[in-house]
């Protein structure tokens, strides 16, 4: 999830839905409907294939195997699978019987499926009912005796209990650790930089400086946002560092500092202009170019470095309920991918405008984004890849994406 593991998701009932192009109802998935039988397990052996082929041939790290409907046969085929091929394999099993959940669950996620294009709520809720019916009817849970020797973690009841067995390695320890630290609790969360500061405006990247004139200003528009959202007990969070400070310091509210969440290091460019930085270390300006997520500043950071830092941060954003992050355009950047799930390719490159809040609010299979500008002008600090990025450009390739400033 943290950009750096070769991943890929092998959901079986997309496998089916391009099997079957029209779903009709729930009867398809009835224990006696011999054809239906068939094309599941004929859908999950090519999903299966297909890890085989990922893992196996393309190279690929994580392979995440989505089954709704499974049986202690199909994850004594899935253990067989790693076990022949060298791979480990976790079972995260969510079960849930509380009535109240289910049937918002279906509201909220279910609606959305493919199967229920175009389908009335209450067709939808009906239909899917009956469907959980059928996954009772042939569905085997983990259990603590007959599946002792596997590693999983068992969900019940979306985080009222757990039960954890045989948690071998790291990964799978963080795969518990994530799980059992999210929620399905309506929340959203709120994404800003700090405003316009001084050396923003004369073009100079990091540093520590205070706030300009219009920085001061979007700190007073983004407390009459905040007021206006109306959020229920929302949390803030700053760096460590005076720009994002003074910007939370206009909202009139506590606010907790986080270290981890100052601006990445620019090392020996640090204050710098990026004309600076071509005439000084030209060599150095390129090979970023070449490869902004893994370059690594001399005595400073890279994008890598900053996701490795991030990770504490983005694991107790996914505990909390509202939170205001006032953060800076690199730091953003990660939070911003990790939550769209972006690729490391291209999370140095995602736009996060001053004065420009983000606010995310996770659904089902992703995350709605909305980005609302707070009418307080600032200058611009993104600055695209050139096209030329080679270690002998003129400087004028170098720096034809550099943004204007004083």
């Amino acid at each position: 999830r943290l950009f750096k593991a070769q991943k890929r998701k092998f959901n079986v009932g997309q496998y089916r839905r391009e099997c079957l192009k029209i779903y009709k109802s729930f009867e398809f998935f009835r224990p006696d409907n011999e054809e239906g039988l068939r094309i599941r397990k004929q859908c999950a052996s090519a999903a299966l294939e297909d890890v085989r082929h990922y893992l196996g041939v393309e190279g690929g790290q994580v392979a995440v195997f989505d089954a709704t409907n499974t049986t202690r046969e199909r994850r004594e085929t899935i253990t067989r699978f790693a076990e022949q091929n060298g791979y480990k394999v976790f079972f995260v099993e969510s079960v849930c019987e509380d009535p109240d959940i289910i049937e918002q669950n279906i509201v909220q996620v279910k609606l959305g499926s493919p199967d229920y294009t175009n389908c009335k709520t209450e067709e939808a809720v009906e239909d899917f009912m009956m469907r959980i019916k059928c996954y009772e009817n042939s569905y085997q849970t983990l259990d603590e005796v007959l599946d002792r020797e596997l590693s999983y973690i068992k969900i019940i009841d979306v985080g009222r209990q757990y039960l954890v067995n045989r948690v071998l390695d790291h990964i799978q320890s963080r795969i518990v650790y994530y799980l059992m630290n999210t929620h399905i609790t309506p929340r959203s969360i709120y994404l800003c930089r700090h405003g316009e500061s001084d050396l923003n405006v004369k073009g100079r990247i990091g540093g520590d400086s205070g706030l300009s004139p219009r920085g001061k200003e979007f700190g007073k528009r983004l407390k009459q946002f905040i007021l206006e959202q109306n959020i229920k007990e929302l949390k803030v969070w700053t760096s460590q560092m005076k720009r994002t400070i003074q910007t939370a310091e206009a909202l009139g509210a506590p606010y907790e500092q986080w270290k981890a969440l100052n601006e990445i290091d620019a090392g020996v460019c640090e204050e710098m202009m990026y004309e600076e930085i071509q005439d000084h270390f030209p060599l150095e300006f390129a090979l970023r170019d070449q490869d902004k997520y893994r370059y690594r500043y001399p005595k400073g950071e890279s994008y890598e470095d900053l996701v490795q830092r991030l990770e504490p941060v983005i694991m107790e954003l996914e505990r909390q309920e509202n939170v205001l992050v006032i953060c800076h355009q690199a730091v953003m950047r990660c939070l911003l991918a990790y939550f769209l799930d972006n690729s490391a390719e291209k999370l140095p490159y995602l736009k996060c405008p001053l004065h420009t809040v983000m606010k995310l609010t996770p659904v089902a299979y992703g995350c709605k984004v909305e980005s609302i500008f707070l009418n307080v002008d600032a200058v611009n600090t993104h600055r695209d890849r050139p096209e030329n990025v080679h270690i002998h450009r003129t400087s004028e390739d170098a720096l034809q994406t550099v943004p204007a400033h004083l």
